[in-house]
């Protein structure tokens, strides 16, 4: 564990020779962070992760022997450590990886240099996130608790006092893939309700992102194409486009290209705020784990409205960022367990959820 005033002590997982050469120097040219090892596969990233005991370890994906998601899943289950990806996201395999590496309990994602970007700005952000994912606790995530691909919890019924539901909203960050999976897992399909997603997530490891989710989960999802009728979406989960902000209006989905809010684009609160003023109490939403503010602001535009909100408790989040900043602006009516939010939401619409698969 780091002590204060000491060096972040980072092992560098990278089978290629010249690029965790790179990383190495760059890292090492930084006077508050150390390299104390260099790994070239799994098996060496897992070794020296538990007698090295580092701080972050920044992990290749595509590695010989043992690849990189499955050495992400062997040290959080074993020894817990912030992990950044350093992938270079250019086929579908390495894409998947990434996301399955992240849903392991993975922090954050870097894109690899590919030469173009300006000179010195790639250096930079990998050392600023070395720092930023070395500030956040991690605890013991092991794969196999997510359990089967999916089952179907048992149907609930209706709340007679709840007001008529036309739309579930989630919104979440960093720790957003394996919060998404578990929770989707636990809803019933078909959802008798559209389901409206934003996640922040790299541009660049975007692309198969809804292809991943829909195979992890009993409900069909989508990234938004902009122009779908919302009464078209029952049983569907639908993804914000990265680069792109998700709004709803006129009955419709619309994609923006207007200024980031937080610094994100998507912004779940762009798309909670379009949520409570085209629906008011006919929104049921939900925010996730995830780094900074954005969707506190809108959360409490939906609960003014009369729609239920909610926020994942402290204890089950990767990063207690975003649903903190809800709670402290009073905007979730209940602040929950990630493994109790699927039944807050089932119980929060007055639909009967059936259970079953996608079709």
């Amino acid at each position: 564990m780091k002590t204060p005033g000491s060096p972040l002590r980072v092992l560098v997982a990278e089978d290629s020779l010249s690029v965790r050469a790179h990383l190495c120097a760059v890292l090492a040219a930084e006077p508050d962070i150390r390299v104390v090892g260099q790994a070239a596969d799994g098996h060496s990233a897992i070794a020296l992760c538990q007698s090295l005991r580092p701080d972050v370890v920044t992990m290749d994906m595509m590695m010989p022997g043992l690849d990189g998601q499955a050495a992400t899943e062997a040290i959080m289950a074993h020894c817990p450590t912030p992990i950044l990806i350093v992938s270079a996201s250019t086929n579908r395999g390495e894409l998947l990886r990434t996301y399955e590496a992240l849903a392991a309990g993975a922090v954050e994602v870097l894109e690899k240099p590919d030469g173009r970007q300006p000179e010195g700005d790639w250096e930079r952000r990998l050392v600023g996130l070395v720092r930023l994912v070395a500030r956040i606790p991690v605890i013991t995530h092991l794969r196999a608790r997510m359990g089967p691909r999916y089952s179907a919890p048992p149907a609930l019924s209706p709340r007679a006092a709840a007001p008529p539901r036309r739309l579930l909203a989630l919104g979440t960050s960093t720790g957003g893939p394996g919060a998404l999976v578990a929770l989707l897992r636990a809803l019933p399909a078909p959802a008798p309700l559209p389901i409206l997603v934003v996640m922040h997530i790299n541009e660049l490891f975007s692309a198969g992102f809804a292809e991943w989710l829909d195979a992890q989960s009993p409900h069909r999802v989508a990234y938004a194409q902009g122009g779908e009728a919302l009464d078209t979406l029952n049983g569907r989960v639908t993804l914000a486009p990265s680069g792109q902000h998700l709004l709803l209006q006129g009955g419709h989905l619309r994609l923006s290209q207007a200024a980031p809010r937080h610094s994100c684009r998507p912004s779940v609160d762009l798309l909670f705020e379009s949520l409570a003023a085209e629906l008011g109490a006919g929104v049921v939403a939900a925010l996730l784990t995830g780094m900074g503010r954005d969707g506190a602001q809108g959360l409490l535009a939906i609960r003014r409205a009369g729609g239920l909100t909610l926020a994942q408790d402290e204890a089950s989040c990767v990063v207690y960022g975003m649903p903190r900043e809800a709670v402290l602006l009073g905007a979730a009516q209940q602040v929950l367990a990630l493994q109790d939010i699927a039944t807050a939401l089932m119980a929060g619409s007055d639909r009967v959820w059936e259970g079953g698969s996608k079709g």
